[in-house]
């Protein structure tokens, strides 16, 4: 089983816990990351977020520095918004990170899901699915073909283009799709063969675990191996202590500033209490073992072959609090699901 540390860089003052300034928090990002790789993680991703409560507008950017000061931990975009970006200019920044990290790019695209996005980048909603598969279609192309002759809606079209620099791995970077709300992520995927990470975030797993059955039953009449292919599943930064009500007494006071937020009502956030968000969502609250018999409890359902876990989420904003429960759980939780599943 593989583990992946992810971040957005919340930048919300109505959810944040610390007095971090945006130098800070960029600087504690690249931090822990390293950290994160010494300890053992396989992966660490940046989302992509246009929108002032975040600090993630360009993933590319903040990786290539993390690829300066890493050396084997895969890097992640959770997830690269390719309905809002051209994907000539995605082909190229992310490209370029592939060599500066020599080879360690894994792309995960999406729709997103993110109103000030969409107004600043003069987008509709009712437009993003088609935007997105438009441009990965075209991202396909420009990492595995020279001298692209292509049209479409969005962009304009293109005639005999090779984008620079190619991708550094052979064959090109594993692109993964986000999937959070709709079968038309999981088709686009299935269609193509390509590997799925659920997000697993505000809705009860039930609901992620109905889209990944679609997933695989698509990729088998798409005439891909369904266990041939990975499938990442995400999970809430955890919340970690001896005693369980210790744990609870600790994330209580963040969960209920958090569904009085206009983003959890957006999100479709279903939870009237903490303990129903444990019991049927993803959220990673208890003792050690607790913890451990969660996530082994989630794999016997999805069948994944990475656990995502988040830096933050509306548990934690400041490095500091966030890397102590890390550290725990990396230490108590993760060699036992290892050695379970292996």
């Amino acid at each position: 089983m593989k583990f992946l540390a992810s971040t957005l860089l919340s930048n919300d003052p109505a959810l944040s816990l610390s007095g971090e300034s945006e130098h800070d928090r960029l600087r504690a990002t690249v931090e822990l990351a390293v950290w994160a790789e010494r300890v053992g993680y396989d992966g660490f991703g940046v989302g992509e977020r246009h929108n002032p409560a975040f600090l993630s507008p360009s993933p590319a950017v903040l990786l290539s520095h993390i690829a300066a000061r890493t050396s084997t931990i895969r890097l992640f975009t959770t997830v690269a918004v390719l309905s809002l970006n051209d994907p000539v200019r995605v082909a190229e920044d992310y490209a370029m990170l592939d060599h500066l990290s020599d080879g360690r790019l894994e792309l995960i695209i999406g729709k997103g899901n993110d109103a000030p996005s969409l107004k600043l980048f003069g987008a509709r909603e009712e437009e993003q699915w088609d935007r997105l598969a438009e441009a990965y279609e075209l991202l396909r192309r420009l990492w595995r073909e020279e001298r692209v002759t292509w049209s479409g809606r969005f962009r304009p079209p293109l005639d005999e283009v090779t984008t620079q620099p190619r991708p550094f791995q052979r064959p090109t970077p594993l692109v993964w799709h986000g999937s959070a709300s709709s079968r038309r992520s999981t088709e686009l995927a299935a269609a193509f063969g390509d590997p799925l990470y659920s997000a697993n975030g505000f809705k009860p797993a039930a609901h992620y675990l109905a889209l990944v059955r679609h997933y695989r039953e698509r990729l088998a009449h798409h005439g891909h191996d369904p266990a041939a292919i990975p499938l990442g599943l995400g999970a809430h930064s955890p919340v970690i202590a001896t005693r369980s009500q210790d744990a609870y007494e600790l994330a209580r006071p963040a969960f209920e500033r958090f569904r009085r937020q206009p983003v959890a009502a957006s999100n479709g956030f279903p939870y009237d209490s903490l303990e129903d968000f444990v019991a049927r969502g993803s959220a990673l609250i208890g003792s050690p073992a607790q913890i451990t018999d969660k996530l082994l409890a989630l794999h016997a359902d999805f069948g994944n072959d990475l656990f995502g876990v988040g830096f933050e989420g509306f548990f934690f904003t400041d490095a500091a609090t966030t890397r102590g429960h890390l550290e725990r759980f990396f230490a108590e939780v993760v060699p036992v699901i290892r050695a379970e599943l292996r």
